[in-house]
């Protein structure tokens, strides 16, 4: 029991650790949580502090997925007896909340959405890339970010009754893993997806040169 405890605390730990806000406050001199969609996350920042900022914070963001995945990976080498596939899974889940609800920053943080695609990349590459260009695709066509999220999250649960198992990091059973991670993503985004059917959901600017 203790490795898996270990793993979602360290997770949590990663995801906890909020690189807009901690960008947005160093080089922009205000908290993005203060600003725009009030979302602590790589839409937002591009909006409110630029493109540099915004690309900064896409690439830690999903590099917290990344390297949480691969501490779990690490502790299933070191632990024996352990489901490495269940570490796998617990700090996935864990490093997304931790971004959604950092003990760091008042527990107020981001969508998840970037920090989602370093776990879904590592831990299933074939679905991962999928995922993201189906994703690129809708925010293209419709210049709306919470589109190809929306619409990725749901993708990935289906996705994974199809793909095979040997395309995953270590084999075994990820459907409920990304259900999970699919409602998480949906939660996070309810007033996007109310503001979707009312038809007043914001489009991406790229108005900001920073």
């Amino acid at each position: 029991m203790a490795p898996y405890i270990i793993i979602a605390i360290i997770a949590y730990a990663i995801g906890s650790i909020n690189f807009s806000v901690i960008i947005s406050r160093k080089f922009a001199g205000f908290d993005v949580r203060d600003k725009g969609s009030k979302n602590a996350g790589t839409t937002n920042m591009l909006r409110e502090v630029g493109k540099g900022a915004a690309i900064i914070t896409l690439i830690c963001d999903i590099l917290k997925g990344v390297i949480s995945i691969l501490i779990a990976l690490l502790i299933g080498k070191i632990v024996e007896d352990v489901d490495k596939s269940l570490l796998v899974q617990i700090a996935g889940i864990s490093v997304i909340i931790g971004h959604t609800f950092p003990i760091f920053f008042e527990f107020r943080g981001g969508k998840g959405i970037a920090t989602s695609l370093g776990v879904l990349i590592i831990t299933n590459w074939k679905i991962g890339l999928i995922c993201l260009i189906f994703a690129l695709i809708l925010m293209a066509l419709t210049r709306m970010v919470s589109v190809g999220s929306v619409m990725a999250a749901i993708l990935f649960p289906i996705l994974t009754l199809f793909i095979g198992k040997e395309f995953f990091i270590v084999e075994g059973n990820y459907l409920i893993y990304s259900i999970i991670l699919a409602v998480i993503v949906l939660f996070n985004h309810r007033e996007n997806i109310k503001r979707l059917l009312e038809g007043t959901e914001n489009k991406i600017s790229f108005n900001k040169n920073n």
